[in-house]
C-alpha cells in the first residue's frame, strides 16, 4: 500500500513585528478569497507587500496550499493552515490547487467518493494535488496515490466547494 508522507520544513524568522495591511488595489477582487499553492521550493512570507519588509517565515515545500485574502500590486496576502498571515510575491504562487492532510493519524485514501477499497494512506502534513470534490470527499493525487479522501481531513478547500 502506498503512503503520502509529510516533508514540511519551516524556518521561523519572526521578530515581533505587526503585519502591515495596506489598502488593496481596486482590481484585487479577482485575486482574493481563493486557494493557491506554493510554486517554488522556497518562498518567503513577509510582514508587508514589498521586499523591504521583514521575512516572517520561509516555507520550504513546493505545493503548500494558501488562501489569498488580499492583493496589492504583485503581492498577495495569504493565510496558511495555522492562520499565519503575511504577504508573498505573486510569482511564488501558483493557481494549481493542492490540499494539506490534517488531523492525527494516517487517513485512508479510497477508490471512490462513497468509500470502496483503500488505495493508499496519507500522513498528516502530506500535500496532494486536488482534482475534484463532492460534498463529502475530494479526489487527490500525490506521488503514485490517486483516490478520494474525506473532506474533514484536508485543508485547502472551502466547506461548500464542489467541483469536477
Amino acid at each position: 500500500m502506498r503512503t503520502l508522507t509529510a516533508a514540511l520544513c519551516f524556518v521561523m524568522v519572526w521578530e515581533g513585528a505587526a503585519i502591515a495591511a495596506p489598502a488593496p488595489a481596486a482590481d484585487s477582487q479577482k485575486f482574493t478569497n481563493h486557494f493557491v499553492s506554493q510554486r517554488a521550493a522556497q518562498a518567503d512570507l513577509r510582514e508587508g507587500p514589498s521586499y523591504a519588509h521583514k521575512v516572517l517565515w520561509v516555507y520550504r515545500h513546493k505545493g503548500y496550499p494558501f488562501r489569498v485574502t488580499a492583493s496589492f500590486d504583485v503581492w498577495r496576502r495569504v493565510v496558511d493552515v495555522d492562520g499565519t498571515v503575511g504577504w508573498m510575491s505573486a510569482v511564488m504562487l501558483s493557481e494549481q490547487r493542492t490540499v494539506l492532510v490534517t488531523g492525527k493519524g494516517r487517513v485512508p485514501i479510497r477508490e471512490n467518493p462513497q468509500g470502496g477499497k483503500v488505495v493508499g494512506l496519507a500522513d498528516p502534513g502530506a500535500i496532494a494535488g486536488l482534482k475534484s470534490c463532492t460534498q463529502s470527499a475530494c479526489h487527490i493525487r500525490g506521488g503514485e496515490v490517486d483516490g478520494w479522501i474525506s473532506r474533514d481531513r484536508i485543508w485547502g478547500v472551502d466547506a461548500d466547494e464542489v467541483f469536477k
